[in-house]
């Protein structure tokens, strides 16, 4: 099971026990009585749960706070009623009520008295005190309460919602004072002064965690999303509007969080509309629809992605027929993903801040999928990671069991399912240090597995990107977050088709929070966002023609190198900062030119993407997360390959390679070799390797005796070692004059002598070498820079060598 539950509130076992307890006045008439009249109303912002149950004649009002763990009795009316909806204020001095006051055939009964059918009333309970009626009419109305910032102190007005089924919604200001030092009474004699928040809804519903409303309204041939954010100073703002393409006739009318009603839900019609929308604190927002299906045997939802300008519409073939049908597919907000969760059949998670590719989907069938302790229907995710079964009463916190993702991770056979659980898998390395471990251990294990992407390019990348975009706004549209450019995979019985839909409009400037984050994704959105984020190909250019010039020896202007091996040197000497103890694998000892210009280049050229793109943000800031980003990609290599040393418990200088190598040192240098792959297929600079001790000489050696002849000789220019210039040179004098033989030449000039020797033999031979290049046999000189001039200085070295000079 992907997803793991734990309990937060029961009513059997937080509530029932205390209502036992109270003796036969508050208590349930019989304890088995409790599953038909105990239920949850609503919950409140600070997350304490209001429940009604009945007693001997009477309807009872409690509160449940899940901090203390304890229970509350607010308010008793003496008869059987049928609450609706409930709703405390912050200060737990007034509730509000909405209940039914009697069955339709209780009604036709009274035609002498007729009564409404709905009442709603303000009650002060600080002590129970006046009631006050708000609302009587013969539509049912749902109540709440606006709650103030959690960091501000208690304020003398209330502000309350009333939602009507006659399409529209007031607020009320409740003043209160108090009297005799502990009453608290509403000051209003009069009527209730009030606004009207929107007219003509026909859904709405209530984030009680960031106090917005969202309503749709329809208009001409379209509907209209609509977003009111309530602020603590009794203010509030429309601050978002946006065109929906989807189809809401006959729906009804619907609301969302207001509460829940047990009669509604039983009485719900087989072919409702499951509509929500899901923010979160990256400025995702997506619009969730589903219906119960026409075709039995399949099923049909959507997601709108509103921040990225396109909705996704999946159909799913079902296939089990033996299990009961439910109404409808049910949405949880996990922040990062949106979950579809048809009980029995599948669960789907859908990234929301990158739902470009499809291949970062998790849809799950069988046991993967399940979860346990819901109930079939009537599940509704409040707030961030929380799940309410309403049908049960009970509460729970919901997360991604990291356990059972990567067992799923091992256990797939598909490269979709491989790729979604890694990403999936690398956003929460940060609350785990082990799974990177684990991670690591899964990819060197499975480096050959995956055909369609290279798991060490993808942990690489996407670990970088979960470490340094929490950060800083904007990172996460400017830093890469996978080495895939597009994705041409499916899944298996699901089909997927993506629309272009209009962006929301923000109706308010200068936002903060969530909206300042919604606007930076719109306006990414409106600019081709993936042009945005950082690649290498300019860096591959720039480093590569620096290279060519090296060999050429026409070096950049010393100002220019400089400043690149500058930079090079902060990253190494942050880098060794963080690490102070010795390293298991022996890394960071070589001088090593083309990795400490690779280093250098890439901090300046991604200083410079920030730079255009993060223009309020400081100079010394953006030096500070470009040195960090390259530190920590260079210490995400090293630990990589400290995980696979302790893996295969090598020691230092284990690959020595004077003999066969066993089974653990031919694995270990093969992940060496796709880690090399994976860093050159992204131009990322590796950490500088061994220096040139004895020991380390030896396996340097070892390995070019190893190498095929043709990547042994490509191998051998990279390393500056008299030994291997040595080599070089002899090769490249046997080459020429294997080639000068048959040809005619003449007597060498005696200029031609880079430096005057007197050793005559050497001095034939260079010229000779001369002379062949002039008439154009130099194998090397284009290539690799070999020609007379560095055999001559190679000899020279190698004898002065020899002699101990």
């Amino acid at each position: 099971m992907l997803l793991q539950l734990s309990a937060e509130f029961d009513l059997q076992s937080d509530v029932v026990p205390w209502l036992l307890a109270q003796g036969p006045a508050a208590a349930l008439d019989t304890f088995e009585k409790s599953a038909a009249t105990l239920y949850v109303v609503n919950v409140e912002r600070n997350g304490k749960i209001i429940y009604t149950w009945k007693g001997s004649g009477s309807t009872c009002i409690g509160l449940y706070d899940p901090l203390n763990k304890q229970n509350e009795h607010l308010y008793t009316f003496e008869k059987d009623l049928h609450i609706i909806s409930c709703s405390i204020n912050n200060e737990k001095t007034l509730l509000a009520v909405s209940f039914l006051q009697s069955t339709k055939e209780e009604r036709v009964n009274q035609l002498l008295q007729p009564v409404s059918k709905c009442l709603t009333l303000l009650i002060e309970i600080h002590p129970v005190n006046n009631v006050r009626v708000l609302k009587a009419v013969d539509t049912c109305i749902r109540v709440q309460f606006l709650y103030p910032a959690t960091n501000r102190n208690p304020f003398p007005e209330s502000h309350l919602l009333l939602i009507s089924e006659d399409k529209y919604i007031e607020q009320f200001h409740i003043h209160v004072v108090t009297e005799d030092h502990h009453k608290v009474v509403i000051q209003n004699s009069g009527q209730l002064p009030r606004d009207r928040v929107a007219d003509d809804l026909i859904w709405a519903q209530w984030d009680m965690t960031e106090q917005r409303l969202f309503y749709i309204v329809p208009k001409e041939s379209r509907n209209i999303l609509k977003c009111i954010q309530f602020y603590p100073d009794e203010n509030f703002n429309l601050i978002l509007e946006a065109s929906l393409d989807i189809s809401l006739r006959d729906i009804g009318l619907k609301f969302v969080n207001f509460g829940y009603d047990y009669s509604q839900e039983q009485e719900m019609e087989p072919r409702s509309l499951n509509l929500q929308v899901f923010t979160s604190k990256t400025g995702s927002f997506c619009l969730c629809c589903s219906q119960a299906p026409d075709i039995p045997k399949e099923v049909t939802y959507s997601v709108s992605f509103l921040h990225k300008g396109y909705s996704k519409t999946f159909t799913v073939a079902l296939q089990r027929t033996d299990y009961p049908q439910v109404k409808e597919a049910a949405f949880l907000n996990l922040d990062y993903y949106v979950a579809v969760y048809l009980p029995g059949h599948f669960l789907h998670l859908l990234n929301t801040q990158h739902p470009d590719l499809m291949c970062y989907n998790l849809f799950l069938t069988g046991e993967d999928a399940r979860i346990s302790m819901l109930h079939q229907s009537s599940i509704q995710s409040l707030f961030k990671s929380a799940v309410w079964d309403c049908c049960s009463g009970r509460m729970f916190t919901v997360r991604i069991n990291e356990s059972s993702l990567m067992q799923f991770l091992w256990n797939s056979k598909l490269d979709s399912d491989r790729l979604a659980a890694l990403h999936c898998a690398l956003l929460h390395v940060r609350s785990t240090t082990d799974l990177e471990m684990q991670i690591i251990q899964w990819i060197s294990e499975n480096l050959s597995v995956c055909s369609t992407f290279d798991p060490l390019q993808e942990f690489i990348i996407a670990s970088l990107y979960w470490a340094m975009c929490p950060e800083t706004s904007k990172l996460d549209k400017l830093l890469p977050y996978t080495s895939l450019l597009y994705w041409n995979g499916i899944i298996p019985g699901v089909t997927c088709i993506t629309d272009i839909i209009s962006l929301p409009e923000l109706k308010v400037q200068n936002c903060k929070g969530f909206w300042e984050k919604l606007n930076l994704n719109l306006e990414c959105a409106k600019y081709a966002e993936p042009h945005l984020h950082y690649n290498n190909n300019v860096l591959r250019r720039e480093w590569y023609k620096l290279l060519s010039e090296e060999k050429a020896e026409e070096r950049r202007t010393t100002t220019y190198l400089r400043n690149i091996f500058e930079n090079a040197k902060k990253v190494l000497s942050n880098l060794a900062a963080w690490n102070l103890e010795e390293r298991l694998v022996p890394l960071f000892q070589e001088e090593d030119y083309q990795q400490r210009l690779l280093i250098g280049l890439m901090v300046a050229q991604l200083k410079d993407h920030l730079m255009r793109h993060l223009q309020y943000v400081g100079k010394m800031k953006i030096d500070q997360i470009v040195l960090e980003y390259v530190s920590k990609l260079l210490d995400l290599i090293c630990r990589i390959m400290e995980a696979v040393w302790r893996k295969y418990s090598l020691q230092a200088c284990v690959l020595c390679l004077d003999e066969r190598g066993s089974a653990a040192e031919c694995a270990a240098f093969h992940i060496m070799s796709r880690i090399l792959e994976a860093a050159n297929g992204m131009c990322m600079p590796l950490p500088p390797d061994l220096d040139n001790t004895e020991k380390n000489e030896k396996l340097k050696f070892s390995i070019f005796t190893r190498l095929p002849e043709a990547i042994g000789h490509k191998v051998s220019q990279l390393w500056n070692h008299p030994v291997n210039s040595n080599f070089i040179a002899r090769n490249s004098v046997k080459l020429l004059l294997d080639k000068l033989r048959n040809r005619q030449h003449n007597r060498p000039v005696g200029d031609r002598l880079s430096v005057h020797v007197e050793f005559l033999p050497l001095n034939y031979l260079v010229d000779m070498l001369a002379e062949v290049e002039d008439q154009g046999l130099n194998p090397f000189e284009e290539e690799d820079n070999v020609n007379a001039k560095f055999v001559e200085e190679t000899a020279l070295k190698h004898t002065m060598m020899l002699l101990g000079l």
